[in-house]
């Protein structure tokens, strides 16, 4: 079998079994519906106002995309794993021709697809519920890799969440843990001038800044003469050498 059968086979199965999980699937798509719905749609500070969402509402786009890109991929990659685990199901795969690296690849296509109708339907929802409008022109298309590389980068840190953490319930854990902070203090819906002097030399080091930054250069008009093309290298740097690490660490036995 070759590498690319190798790698649909396990993509395909695990399609499926994302899809008989329904109370997954449904809150993969609810939790950032909601979101648009109660801070897009409900919560209306107005512009001239300070404060959380206080800004128009495009310049949040970058935010309510990463609700999906940051969570989905950390807590369903790390489970995954965690499960894998404790079915000794990498017993049996140490047994087939699947590499630790494709297996990520195919759980990262997965994840690339899910997480992309997930992105439409929040631009969708942005749209057509908030007063956002997006710059109609070439770049928009910039989007797709922007979002891709985020799922590949998030992929392999769940990957190395799953490893670390001792259960399922450990992984969901850690991952909340670490993807609450990340996404409101990664230049997504708290500016910059709201956070302490101190603070802004952190938001250099979470890897969801370049994915928001580069999105709302893209998505935002008073942001689109900014260039996005660094933070793409950046954050093509990151997923790369997350996706690495990640791959190291999936356990090839029990």
């Amino acid at each position: 079998m070759s590498r690319s059968r190798r790698i649909r086979s396990e993509a395909v199965a695990a399609w499926h079994s994302f899809l008989r999980r329904r109370t997954a699937v449904f809150f993969t798509f609810f939790f950032p519906v909601i979101l648009v719905v109660i801070f897009g749609a409900l919560v209306r500070t107005q512009p001239a106002d300070s404060g959380l969402f206080a800004e128009p509402a495009a310049y949040y786009i970058p935010g309510y995309l990463a609700t999906v890109v940051l969570f989905t991929p950390l807590s369903r990659v790390g489970s995954e794993i965690a499960r894998h685990r404790d079915d000794n199901r990498f017993e049996k795969l140490a047994t087939t021709p699947l590499t630790r690296t494709e297996w990520l690849v195919a759980h990262t296509l997965v994840n690339t697809a899910i997480i992309g109708l997930a992105s439409l339907l929040i631009l969708g929802l942005v749209l057509l519920l908030t007063t956002a409008t997006i710059p109609v022109s070439g770049s928009v298309a910039m989007l797709i890799p922007f979002i891709v590389l985020a799922v590949v980068l998030f992929c392999g840190f769940g990957a190395v969440l799953g490893r670390v953490a001792d259960s399922q319930d450990g992984v969901i854990a850690a991952s909340n843990t670490i993807a609450l902070p990340l996404l409101f203090l990664s230049d997504t819906f708290i500016t910059l001038d709201q956070l302490p002097g101190w603070f802004g030399p952190l938001v250099e080091l979470s890897p969801l800044t370049y994915f928001a930054r580069g999105v709302r250069a893209i998505t935002y008009p008073p942001a689109a003469g900014e260039p996005y093309l660094g933070n793409l290298l950046i954050l093509t740097v990151l997923a790369v050498g997350f996706f690495v690490a990640g791959a190291y660490a999936i356990p090839r036995t029990d």
